[in-house]
């Protein structure tokens, strides 16, 4: 096992869909016996979390990829778009299903699936209990819908390590559901989904051409901090000053993703503390998964004031940038995609960037030295650009304006027996085009409190949070944990305890969504919806 600490590994967004083959009774869970600490089985990983909501129409299905993942082997096969339900790329609705079981011990380990070299899922996996266990995931892929119109080849891998000690197999089965399209049915898919890299890295150098008659165009980055090193727990790097087993570059943990068009910032974005399900402890993630760490969200930046730019027949140079990361340093990836929206009346649109500000990160660490010490670190960025495009519907003049900011504060002992930290990060996005306000607000947060006693038992208590607001629509989706276990030993005896719990709440017009999971030592105790 690693060592949980510094603040460890991996979690997750788990299929709710599952949830319905939970026994009910009276608003909770079936009367279970909670056992002392955890056994060698506990309860398949759930999320609070809603189903995808799918279209009446008629259905079908394609296996797009069916693999054990026991080392770092590829899946290569073939996609081929169903019959039957539509003409292809006209679907309604598409939704990828993943379904999984791995049993013994195991990693977490991080995956992919691309078709056709778009990179259409990002995800990582659960720890299983020695008697193995079964989990799902969902997302709606219909924005792929272009790519998935044709054949095209399958590229998929979950790394893994199987041997004497790490025994778990990750048996995974993915398919693709297309619903046909209703009455009134109309596709607001982009036309084009490029993407910049077949790489599971970071993208520099990327050369994009776009459809010279593009008039929306949008960066989809699926970035995440990973490999076990200091990056995959990046919110909690100190500078060079302050003495602590992670250390980062003189920004400490602040870190942002900026994408970049023939080396002008084009879009930033504040990445997601995500937390894998072996992560400050394994106990915390044993049922209900960290938000986002199943389905990993890409990053989106609106480069539609660019696409005047873009549309002058030329390649244009793209690169992907993780800001804080010590040069030289790995430890990150950022697999990225190109959706383009094409003027259908228009060969070729023109246009123009109009204005631009692009603050340099302003970033502040303050460290304190002592028994106890102390980073505290604050962080801000801005970027705002215009753009005007001539589209067959008049020019239409496209403003994005976009403010990021990182709010960290770190105390650990010298020891590092006690770690303890807050983090909160928020990404507001303003986009104005000929008038039409469009805004989105997310706000990330976690706070994590670890240690280490003088009977070497981890105690670690663990909240993250996911907060976003478009227009009317409100998701605030909150994990909150507390596990104990004894380090250094075998795993029969290190006699485990958790409580976690989960709750989900969505609000939007015509729609009311509150749903709450809590588990004890692995049994799922709570499973109430409130609207």
């Amino acid at each position: 096992m690693r060592r949980p600490h510094p603040p460890l590994r991996r979690a997750a967004t788990v299929l709710a869909a599952a949830l319905a083959s939970l026994a009910l009774a009276a608003g909770t869970a079936s009367a279970t016996t909670v056992p002392v600490e955890f056994g060698t089985d506990y309860h398949d990983p759930v999320t609070a979390a809603p189903p995808i909501s799918t279209p009446h129409t008629k259905a079908c299905s394609v296996t797009v990829a069916e693999a054990q993942f026991k080392d770092f082997t590829p899946y290569m096969g073939a996609y081929t778009p169903p019959t039957g339900c539509g003409r292809p790329g006209q679907w309604s609705k598409v939704v990828l299903r993943m379904d999984g079981n791995v049993k013994g011990r195991q990693y977490d380990r991080l995956g992919y699936l691309d078709i056709g070299g778009v990179q259409v899922f990002r995800t990582s996996t659960p720890e299983p209990s020695q008697d193995g266990i079964d989990w799902s995931v969902e997302k709606d892929v219909t924005e792929y819908a272009k790519t998935l119109s044709s054949a095209q080849s399958v590229d998929m891998l979950i790394g893994n390590v199987v041997n004497d000690t790490y025994t778990g197999v990750l048996d995974v089965k993915v398919t693709l559901t297309f619903y046909a399209p209703g009455p009134g049915h109309a596709s607001s898919a982009p036309d084009q989904v490029i993407p910049l890299s077949d790489q599971d890295s970071v993208t520099t150098g990327a050369s994009l051409t776009v459809p010279r008659n593009s008039e929306r165009v949008l960066a989809e980055v699926y970035a995440t901090g990973s490999g076990g090193g200091c990056e995959e727990f990046w919110y909690s790097a100190t500078t060079p000053s302050a003495s602590y087993s992670c250390q980062g570059g003189d920004d400490g943990p602040y870190r942002e993703v900026q994408v970049s068009v023939d080396g002008k910032v084009a879009g930033i974005a504040s990445p997601y503390p995500n937390v894998w399900t072996g992560g400050w402890s394994p106990y915390l993630w044993s049922v209900i998964p960290s938000p986002t760490a199943f389905d990993v969200r890409p990053l989106t930046f609106d480069l539609t004031p660019f696409a005047g730019l873009l549309n002058d027949g030329k390649a244009h140079t793209v690169d992907v940038k993780v800001v804080g990361v010590p040069a030289g340093q790995t430890g990150w990836s950022a697999p990225t995609n190109v959706l383009v929206w094409q003027d259908a009346h228009k060969s070729v649109v023109t246009g123009a960037v109009t204005s631009y500000k692009k603050d340099a990160p302003a970033v502040d660490n303050t460290f304190t030295d002592g028994s106890l010490r102390h980073l505290v670190t604050s962080g801000k960025d801005h970027l705002k650009v215009s753009g005007y495009l001539n589209t067959s519907h008049g020019r239409v003049t496209t403003t994005v304006e976009r403010t990021l900011t990182t709010a960290i504060d770190h105390q650990w002992t010298p020891d590092e027996n006690t770690d303890d930290q807050t983090g909160t990060w928020t990404d507001h996005q303003l986009v104005t085009s000929n008038g039409h306000l469009s805004r989105t607000d997310r706000t990330y947060t976690l706070d994590g409190r670890a240690t280490i006693d003088s009977a070497n038992r981890l105690r670690v208590l663990m909240s993250v949070g996911d907060h976003a607001r478009s227009g009317a629509t409100r998701i605030d989706d909150t994990y909150q944990g507390d596990a104990t276990f004894s380090l250094g030993v075998a795993r029969e005896d290190r006699h485990a305890v958790a409580t976690t719990s989960e709750r989900y709440r969505l609000r939007a017009p015509g729609t009311c969504y509150d749903h709450t999971l809590a588990t004890e030592q692995g049994v799922l105790t709570k499973d109430v919806r409130g609207c």
